[in-house]
């Protein structure tokens, strides 16, 4: 049976007593059923993994004791951020969540020249805390203790004005690219990986990403869909050069 992980956003430590926020202890209590005494494992991001027990389970609140620490370690030792042209719905929800569990530990949400949702302030944070929670969610499946960073959404220029000088490996995901996953080179700062959205990259985009110092990264003869396309790289840069 799979182990239950829960991500709370508190700290934590051995023999503190807490209780779940709603959402979750409504899961614990009505959907999976547990009951007290049963055991239950929680998380908020610090890398490690707190063995709980449950207190009391009542209508609307579930009651925990933290009993044990363990330190997870199953980052990915290459560090990639993904800067992902912004999907419409349940497309960037699938790019959050997937990308979460291949070990990304970065998302920056992009707004191109191509992109077909519109954002507005009140509207954005809304859509940053959905994929933030979108990545707990993931992590909480794929045993992962560390979240990753996720940002709220950013025109494309306003983020490569922001990037420093360090040593990450600056790629853009083109069609016409000439770079191959495989010959690549990653220091240990790791890589930032460009994909449009829907329509992909516009003229202007790849004028920016080339100034800025991005290389064009082909993964194959064919054109993928903006949801395949990301997920396909950072599949294949893990591969080639992570930990798959």
């Amino acid at each position: 049976m799979r182990a239950i992980r829960i991500h709370v956003e508190q700290p934590l430590a051995i023999g503190c007593e807490f209780s779940l926020p709603a959402q979750a202890a409504e899961h614990v209590a009505r959907v999976l059923r547990m009951t007290a005494g049963a055991p239950l494992t929680v998380f908020n991001g610090d890398g490690h993994d707190y063995d709980a027990v449950i207190l009391a389970v009542g209508k609307r609140e579930v009651s925990l004791r933290v009993e044990q620490c363990r330190r997870i370690d199953n980052e990915s030792p290459l560090r990639l951020t993904l800067a992902q042209g912004v999907a419409r719905g349940e497309k960037m929800d699938l790019i959050v969540q997937k990308a979460t569990e291949l070990g990304v530990s970065r998302i920056v949400p992009l707004l191109t020249e191509r992109s077909e949702v519109k954002l507005d302030a009140g509207r954005a944070e809304k859509r940053l805390a959905h994929w933030r929670a979108v990545a707990a969610s993931a992590c909480e499946q794929s045993g992962r203790a560390r979240l990753p960073e996720i940002t709220a959404a950013t025109p494309l220029q306003a983020w490569l004005d922001s990037l420093g000088g360090d040593d990450a490996l600056r790629l853009a995901l083109l069609p016409e690219g000439t770079q191959q996953a495989r010959a690549l080179n990653f220091s240990d700062a790791g890589g930032l990986l460009v994909v449009g959205p829907e329509g992909g990259l516009g003229e202007r985009d790849v004028a920016a990403l080339v100034d800025a110092g991005f290389a064009g990264l082909r993964l194959g003869p064919r054109i993928l869909r903006t949801e395949t396309a990301g997920l396909a790289a950072l599949a294949a840069l893990q591969a080639l050069h992570g930990d798959i």
